[in-house]
């Protein structure tokens, strides 16, 4: 995400609380950074994220997290948020945006995630309720988030919309989740730069079980 920018929709208007890969001290919205070998796979939809943009099964629901600066906009903003929903917009780096635009569905869970926290930590859990859709903020000149080669015909950015589910019982942390071996391929961990990234079915699992204190 760009930088934590998480635009509660309905909060916070004058800066987007979700983001592209980099809180606060984010570069331009219209810039890319290098990306890393990894995240060149993901946002070209190769390696061990390829299945995330497969065709689904009937009824399949996927998993992913999205990360947002507490001070920018915080799982608390959004559970204040009118309906617990916001739009997540400002994402401007194409890996991120790719597993917004082309992964994320209706019904797929995410984890909230606070970055650039003390400590960075997943804190909730939230659904999508619209699937990717143009994001304005890339268009509006006012906007911090502005990207003067996006086009309104043919836009490069999008957004979803997110509503809270539930807090998780106690915060999983970076370093909790470092350290444990299942986790240790968690796109959260490999691409760790990236605002938003897919989350398997078991890494979901087995996060849902340390949030709840479940013995190992």
């Amino acid at each position: 995400m760009k930088r934590p920018t998480r635009k509660g929709a309905a909060t916070k208007s004058t800066r987007s609380a979700k983001g592209t890969a980099k809180p606060k001290g984010a570069a331009k919205a219209t810039k890319q950074t290098k990306a890393s070998k990894p995240a060149k796979k993901a946002a070209e939809g190769e390696g061990p994220w390829a299945r995330f943009f497969a065709p689904r099964s009937p009824g399949e629901r996927r998993f992913w997290l999205v990360k947002s600066e507490p001070e920018v906009f915080s799982f608390d903003d959004l559970l204040a948020a009118p309906g617990r929903t916001t739009f997540w917009d400002g994402v401007r780096n194409f890996a991120a945006r790719n597993f917004l635009r082309d992964g994320m569905k209706l019904g797929d869970q995410v984890f909230f995630y606070h970055s650039m926290a003390n400590p960075q930590a997943i804190v909730g859990v939230c659904e999508v309720v619209r699937e990717a859709y143009p994001d304005a903020s890339a268009l509006d000149p006012k906007n911090e988030y502005f990207d003067a080669d996006s086009d309104a015909a043919a836009p490069t950015w999008f957004m979803v919309d997110l509503r809270a589910v539930e807090r998780l019982q106690r915060p999983v942390t970076l370093q909790e989740i470092k350290s444990r071996r299942e986790l240790a391929q968690m796109a959260l961990v490999r691409i760790g730069r990236l605002s938003v990234t897919p989350v398997t079915q078991d890494e979901w699992r087995v996060i849902r079980e340390m949030a709840s204190g479940a013995p190992r």
